[in-house]
């Protein structure tokens, strides 16, 4: 006797979740963390470019993109292989090579399109690594008045350069990102959330490091509460430094 009936079908039965694919890990903790962190302040801070209402929130994520800078520059130095820059420069070394083998392509199906991909995406991430100390150094100059021994908004506007510079080095890097996904058909921005891609083979980073990630978020946070603590009024309205406001207060 069948025992389905219409109020109880048998396509009702709960079925087995899909067995996730085999993965392996490819980017560590800390190495993520330091890209969220480093594009959330960035965006923040440009948000918070203009005008004085946000000015010491401003400042304070351009000093945390420096800090992070020099996390950065440190892991690569000290972390793993696969965080090192010295794998940056060995992709970057690999593009007069592969300019010069351009011409040689009898067809498009013949260049190495995955080795220019890679050129690519070394050339924005070393980029925007190399703007950051004259952006956060112009910025503190700026804060400071330092362009006013040489008289006019120069530093201003050698601030605001570099800022639109930078820009558009991260909008290049999203938008290359977003045309690989399309091409592909997959999210190539997923690994830098969860450290892992699909197939089989060992984990190219074996450990994780989830507690210097920690530890990262945590100095972060701990230095941004510490300049709200340092202003009176918090981040609102309190943009106006005490160097540049003494020789107005003079006049």
């Amino acid at each position: 006797m069948n025992n389905t009936s219409p109020l109880h079908p048998a396509s009702d039965t709960p079925q087995p979740a899909p067995a996730k694919g085999p993965s392996r890990r490819v980017t560590d903790a800390p190495t993520r963390m330091f890209h969220w962190l480093f594009a959330l302040c960035f965006v923040g801070a440009y948000a918070t470019s203009d005008g004085e209402h946000w000015r010491l929130l401003h400042v304070t994520l351009g000093y945390t993109m420096a800090g992070l800078l020099g996390f950065r520059v440190l892991y690569g130095i000290f972390g793993p292989r696969t965080s090192g820059l010295g794998l940056l420069w060995r992709k970057l070394a690999g593009a007069p090579a592969w300019l010069r083998a351009m011409p040689d392509a009898t067809s498009l199906t013949q260049v190495n399109w995955r080795q220019g991909q890679n050129l690519l995406m070394a050339a924005a991430i070393v980029l925007l690594l190399v703007l950051v100390a004259p952006l956060t150094l112009s910025g503190y100059a700026t804060y400071n008045d330092w362009g006013d021994v040489l008289g006019g908004d120069w530093m201003d506007e050698v601030h605001e350069f570099l800022g639109n510079a930078l820009l558009f080095v991260v909008l290049s890097h999203v938008a290359l990102i977003a045309g690989l996904s399309v091409l592909r058909r997959k999210n190539q921005a997923l690994p830098m959330l969860t450290g892992r891609v699909e197939g089989k083979g060992p984990d190219l980073v074996p450990k994780n490091r989830t507690w210097l990630a920690a530890l990262l978020l945590i100095a972060a946070l701990a230095f941004g509460a510490w300049q709200w603590q340092q202003s009176p009024s918090g981040w609102i309205g309190s943009g106006t430094s005490t160097e540049g406001s003494r020789h107005h207060d003079d006049d």
